[in-house]
């Protein structure tokens, strides 16, 4: 009873406004340029770099990649593929602390501050312009994005994104969305650009994070959900008050079955 008494004076004193995304947001239409903004190639990415063209044999040792890496973690949709001992691998092209990709036959490739298709353009223009293919066709992905979501949700978990992009809202709900107990308006978020972190505090109470530049996550984007204070009073007043209440429940037991001896 003093468990049940105490929970329920501390949801009785929460704000239930606190719990509900976009407060007061009304029928709109918003623009969504964001969304096709391209995510720029880092050092310790990993690429999958595929090249076609009117002679597959001379196309063959263009599709080698360099570098095999385990899976530590995918959510659903993904199927990486599998190394000899059963474990998840990614085989692509890892680029360099300095920036660059070892290619085949064209060596160090700087790679690091382009997006996919200024990539793919390069690698076209420079297989064209050697003359080491005809009309080569160049299609580079992303093996390593991936945002990390931990604190107050269902399933903190690290997630691989396969169609490269992916908004707060989704991670969040792939992680079974906020507990109760989530701060909703203190969500942080970390991102790691060139040697910067970027540390960034947005409200999911207010509508103004629909058209954040933070909307959409990056790759390696880490998300903290905060809990509430009371959570943690609760959490500290639990651990202290059980060794009584257990002990006080021994007692009773104790002298219920001396008596009914």
């Amino acid at each position: 009873m003093l468990f049940i008494f105490s929970g329920f004076l501390l949801t009785s004193c929460y704000n239930s406004r606190k719990a509900v995304y976009f407060n007061n947001i009304q029928d709109t239409t918003l623009s969504n340029t964001l969304a096709s903004v391209e995510p720029v190639i880092q050092p310790n990415d990993l690429l999958n770099i595929s090249v076609t063209s009117l002679n597959p044999e001379a196309s063959m040792v263009f599709n080698t990649p360099n570098i095999t890496m385990p899976v530590t973690a995918t959510s659903s949709g993904t199927t990486p593929s599998t190394g000899g001992y059963g474990t998840p691998q990614l085989m692509g092209y890892l680029v360099n602390s300095d920036g660059s990709i070892k290619f085949p036959v064209l060596g160090s490739v700087k790679a690091a501050g382009l997006t996919k298709r200024q990539l793919e353009n390069l690698l076209t223009d420079t297989l064209t312009n050697r003359k080491l293919l005809v009309d080569p066709i160049v299609t580079a992905r992303f093996l390593n994005f991936r945002v990390t979501v931990l604190g107050e949700v269902a399933r903190p978990t690290t997630l691989n994104v396969a169609n490269e992009r992916i908004s707060i809202l989704e991670a969040l709900g792939l992680a079974g969305d906020l507990t109760i107990y989530a701060k909703r308006d203190n969500v942080l978020l970390i991102r790691e650009e060139g040697d910067k972190k970027i540390i960034k505090r947005i409200d999911l109470n207010s509508n103004d994070i629909l058209l954040s530049p933070y909307y959409y996550l990056k790759t390696n984007d880490i998300v903290y959900v905060e809990p509430r204070k009371d959570k943690i009073a609760a959490t500290s007043r639990t651990q202290q008050l059980l060794p009584i209440i257990l002990s006080a429940a021994s007692l009773i037991a104790v002298v219920t079955l001396h008596y009914v001896k």
